[in-house]
């Protein structure tokens, strides 16, 4: 990977890890489906307009072809997942959800195990085991320091707040494979947009439902617009330049990086505590989605000298 796609990574990582940060902000004042609503509509806004002027017609020609199964990706890869996501923020912090972020992977290599009958090696069923080990140790440290997540009360919210949470990525790992099978060949951007524009649909019913009644800050506003604009629009495009220059298994790997950025912002900005059980699990969780996801092994052949022969 040259220069400009490491740095391309970093930034994406930066940008999704800061999602959660915003997510946070913003959640407690609008609540989890108009937040979502206003997310994924400004986003495609931004992207309908770089698709106009990428793509033209062609573009908007794709987007109707394609229309019941973009609405099913924006339902699965986005909506509901963006607004479990708000709903674990409602409890637990920043940085903590940003790390559960990273079992999608799992999530995903279990998916095209039962559903497309991909093949699981043993080492990949072990990296999903030790994956979730360290998810349970997550779990244990947000019940036992209840005071760094002032939005917990209970250790049940805690639990159900990390099923939230897990359910995110499990969609994460539906969609992802949904849309491998059946819009092989579309333009990233297409299903970028097009998915946008269906949770757009799919979210704004509740959100006027549960729209505030009282009047949201600016802090508030701000948090959603930059997430719609920067850490939705702009990162999808980031993802997908990375795919076409650096290849899927490059961008892919900013799933590493998106915890660590998520656990900074949450201690910069929200004064979110560290802790050695904190790290514990997160060296669990990404190194059991790295063994399950086959990136070690690669690692491994890569610079095992005998690999070169």
């Amino acid at each position: 990977m040259n220069l400009k796609n490491s740095f391309s990574l970093l930034l994406l990582a930066a940008l999704w890890g800061a999602s959660f940060l915003f997510i946070r902000v913003g959640v407690a004042e609008f609540g989890p489906a108009p937040l979502v609503a206003l997310r994924v509509s400004t986003a495609a806004l931004v992207l309908l307009g770089v698709l106009a002027a990428q793509l033209g017609l062609q573009g908007f020609r794709d987007l109707r072809k394609h229309a019941a199964q973009l609405l099913i990706v924006g339902v699965l890869n986005t909506a509901a997942p963006f607004c479990l996501f708000a709903i674990a923020e409602q409890t637990l912090n920043a940085g903590l959800t940003s790390v559960i972020n990273a079992t999608t992977p799992l999530w995903g290599a279990l998916v095209a195990f039962v559903w497309l009958k991909n093949s699981l090696s043993p080492s990949r069923v072990a990296g999903m085991v030790i994956g979730m080990v360290g998810v349970l140790a997550l779990v244990w440290y947000q019940i036992a320091m209840p005071s760094s997540n002032p939005g917990a009360s209970t250790p049940l919210q805690s639990v159900l707040a990390v099923a939230a949470g897990l359910g995110a990525t499990l969609l994460y790992g539906i969609g992802a494979n949904y849309t491998k099978h059946v819009l092989s060949g579309v333009p990233p951007l297409v299903i970028a947009t097009g998915s946008m524009l269906g949770a757009s649909l799919a979210t704004l019913p509740f959100a006027l439902v549960s729209w505030p009644s009282v009047a949201v800050s600016g802090r508030a506003w701000g948090a959603v617009i930059t997430m719609g604009v920067a850490c939705t629009a702009l990162a999808y495009m980031l993802f997908f330049r990375l795919i076409s220059h650096a290849g899927p298994a490059a961008a892919m790997s900013v799933a590493f990086l998106i915890p660590l950025f998520g656990i900074l912002w949450g201690t910069l900005f929200l004064a979110e505590p560290l802790s050695p059980a904190l790290a514990g699990g997160v060296v669990l969780v990404l190194a059991g989605t790295a063994l399950a996801t086959g990136l070690l092994q690669k690692m491994w052949l890569r610079f095992t000298p005998s690999a070169q022969i």
